[in-house]
């Protein structure tokens, strides 16, 4: 029988890797400007680092889903309505690919591939959300005009999505390096 602790998910990198991304996803409970989240480099970081593509894909989702029971227990009412709505899997969908395209970054993570990397994320959480409300929302003619409303309404939100994205990427890319520097430990099982 394997030794429990010899498992490659109990070692010390992936449990870190594991902390972070959940510890991130909860500051999304503390007071911020609309959109600034730490959602997209939580995913690029997964996509990154785990070794394990399965769970790269699936800490930063449980991650998000933690933050969103929380924020529904905080807010109820219309947050806690967000579960049965058909925009939450489209913001699911859209952070599954960003781990996707994190998966670019790995053994090549540096500040030009994180800065890159955390705008095309940016980039891509934008199209694909408005783009779902587009879709879903009633609000939108299903028109090209409707589209353009449903892309020019998300404008505004964009420079707080693409701020979030490059704080939160600093702080989890640059202080898990630092920490993989004095933790030799940390490296084993992460990309």
């Amino acid at each position: 029988m394997k030794n429990p602790v010899s498992s490659p998910l109990l070692a010390a990198g992936p449990l870190v890797l594991i902390g972070l991304i959940v510890l991130a996803a909860l500051t999304r409970v503390l007071p911020h400007p609309p959109n600034f989240s730490p959602v997209t480099a939580i995913a690029l970081f997964g996509g990154a680092y785990f070794a394990n593509r399965s769970w790269a894909l699936v800490v930063p989702l449980i991650g998000l889903f933690l933050s969103d029971l929380v924020l529904a227990s905080l807010n109820g009412g219309l947050y806690a309505s967000w579960f049965s709505s058909t925009g939450i899997w489209m913001v699911y969908g859209c952070i599954a690919l960003t781990t996707v395209l994190g998966f670019g970054m790995r053994g090549k993570v540096g500040g030009a591939s994180v800065l890159g990397f955390s705008l095309a994320g940016s980039v891509l959480f934008f199209l694909v959300t408005n783009f779902g409300a587009f879709l879903f929302d009633p609000m939108y003619p299903k028109t090209a005009t409707g589209l353009t409303a449903a892309y020019a309404a998300g404008i505004p939100f964009f420079q707080w999505t693409v701020l979030g994205t490059l704080v939160y990427s600093a702080v989890l890319f640059g202080g898990f390096a630092l920490l993989r520097s004095q933790l030799p430990a940390l490296r084993a099982h992460t990309a």
